[in-house]
């Protein structure tokens, strides 16, 4: 390990993702990029300024050692944080095909900090264009995403499943969605779960019954070997936990309950993830920022003991 990094106290320095480099030689294992970007949202706006409050509170995490892995990512793992995606400014379909012309140049295991929940469509044409493989969706969230229209306009992010189903970038009778608990009509949740098939775990149902080992026993049942993305909005966690997000809606996880469940999925066959609509301008104390940037840390960690 390369200690030269940690003679600064971690609040000092630049604001990359855990502290990390902005380029290596030769290709990395994992990219980190930040897309800023929120025209897709339906209530408050702010997700545009997530990749800046993810990286700012990541500092903390940048020197530590994941306890249930027993390891710093930065061990196993050469990683960059490569900044921000281009974004039109208020442009939404523009946009979007720039996140996956650029996300589809970048080589190996590509995390993407949001930005709204509608960068994740983008993000799986390109891993579909480069791979050619229909994806497993691991999705934490509060809301299905699976609307067929984004309150009259065909993208946003409450419809990126649904689109992405549609064009077959994933497969959702071996996808899974966890957290769930938002109002929700009738039709839309009998679209999700019967027509497309996704398995929905609610909020709810992880609070009642309250075996974790056995959610991933689910989650690992439906996945399979078969490669995975996750995806992960941070309104998946209750908001007392986290304020910082445009849709909140109570009863939700907590925090520690995600971690678990992230920490137990890391043997799934992951090819990407991204971290979605963390809005700092609703944050407190930076709780909900620190939260995702935990999230994010932790699945580094997990890569990083599969590799080790």
């Amino acid at each position: 390990m390369n200690y030269e990094y940690m003679r600064q106290p971690t609040y000092t320095g630049h604001r990359t993702f855990l502290k990390l480099p902005t380029s290596c030689v030769g290709a990395p294992d994992v990219t980190i990029v930040g897309v800023p970007f929120d025209l897709g949202t339906t209530n408050r706006p702010g997700a545009r300024f997530g990749p800046s409050g993810l990286r700012d509170v990541s500092t903390l995490l940048s020197q530590r050692t994941n306890a249930h892995f027993r390891l710093n990512p930065a061990d196993a793992l050469t990683m960059i944080d490569a900044g921000d995606f281009e974004v039109a400014n208020s442009q939404l379909d523009q946009t979007l095909g720039l996140i996956e012309e650029q996300a589809g140049k970048i080589p190996g295991h590509l995390v993407a900090l949001g930005g709204d929940h509608t960068i994740t469509l983008p993000l799986l044409r390109a891993l579909m264009r480069r791979t050619g493989q229909c994806l497993s969706l691991v999705h934490f969230d509060a809301h299905v995403d699976t609307w067929k229209d984004n309150f009259g306009t065909p993208v946003g992010h409450g419809t990126p499943f649904h689109l992405a189903a549609q064009e077959r970038l994933i497969d959702p009778r071996k996808s899974v969605q966890i957290g769930i608990r938002s109002p929700c009509a009738n039709e839309i949740m009998d679209y999700t779960r019967n027509e497309l098939g996704f398995t929905i775990i609610t909020a709810r149902e992880i609070h009642r019954i309250g075996d974790l080992d056995g959610v991933i026993r689910r989650i690992h049942a439906v996945v399979g070997d078969n490669p995975a993305y996750l995806t992960f909005d941070i309104d998946c966690i209750d908001p007392a936990q986290a304020p910082g997000t445009g849709t909140p809606e109570i009863g939700g996880l907590f925090t520690w309950q995600a971690q678990y469940l992230l920490d137990h999925l890391a043997d799934l066959d992951w090819r990407g993830m991204d971290l979605v609509e963390v809005a700092p301008a609703y944050d407190h104390a930076q709780i909900t920022a620190l939260a995702g940037a935990a999230f994010v840390w932790s699945y580094l960690c997990g890569l990083a003991s599969r590799k080790s």
